[in-house]
Order: C-alpha cells, then structure tokens, then sequence
C-alpha cells in the first residue's frame, strides 16, 4: 500500500508530462486563457482551443491530406495566420442557423496542411475569433534543450 500511495505523484508527473509533450503538436497559443485538447494518431493531430469555461474557441484538424475542399462561392474574410495571409470560408452549420461559422486551411512547412474552423453567435465573437487565431504560431516549440543550444 505504501509503495502505491509513493508512486502515484511519480505516476501523475508522467502522465502530465506526456499531455503536454502531445500538445506541442498544436500550434502555440498566444491568447491568454486558452488551452488545448489534442487527440493524434496516423500523421494527423487534431486540436480544439479551449477557453478556461471549457467552450470551444476553433478547433484544426492537421493532416497531409485535409477533408476540407474550399467552394469559392463561400469565400469571405480574408485575414492572416502565423504570418500567412488565409482565405475565410463561410461554412453552415445543419440545425444552427444563427452561428456564423468559418473555415480555412493553412499549409504547413512540414508538407502537411491545418484546417482551422470557428464559430460564433455574433459579428463581435466572430472577430474575437479572428484575432485569436492570427496569433496562432505553427513554428516548433522552443524547448530548453534549443534554447540552450542558441536555436
């Protein structure tokens, strides 16, 4: 009993240890509040931004080959992601008319592409939405071991 009652902080370090080393397959978050939730497997990572009321914020879905195809008749925003200029999709959502949903993708330097989605119940949220996703950083996470090498 003793010997499991010592392991289990051992046991919780490895396990929050692995989630983190997970997420750093999503992109960096630069806004405050945010966390991810990541589910991986086959090449591909899909991670839901939450904010701390455990509400989706976007979500993206990265693979080498992304299930979205672009309709240019959906085109609407055009705005910019880690840099990248990006082309916002209206998307619609069955049995939700009044959410206002986007959608776009975002090719990756690793070959593979994001596809990034929002939704919103209002013009202002749509916005907030935006700007949360133009501080989005798809570069690799620094770790100490880089940052200790000068990279």
């Amino acid at each position: 009993m003793k010997k499991s009652a010592l392991c289990l902080p051992f046991l919780l370090l490895f396990v929050t240890g692995a989630a983190a080393q997970e997420a750093d397959a999503c992109p960096q978050l630069t806004s405050a509040g945010l966390s991810w939730e990541y589910r991986g497997g086959n090449g591909s990572d899909f991670c839901r931004a939450l904010r701390e009321d455990g509400s989706e914020a976007f979500g993206m879905y990265i693979s080498k080959e992304p299930a979205f195809t672009p309709k240019r008749g959906n085109r609407e925003e055009v705005d910019t992601i880690d840099g990248q200029e990006v082309q916002w999709y209206r998307a619609e959502l069955a049995g939700q008319p009044g959410i206002e949903a986007r959608e776009t993708l975002i090719k990756l330097d690793d070959g593979r592409t994001a596809h990034v989605w929002l939704q919103a119940a209002s013009g202002e949220q749509l916005q907030n939405a935006f700007q949360m996703t133009r501080g989005l950083d798809f570069s690799p996470p620094r770790t100490n071991a880089t940052i200790a090498a000068g990279q």
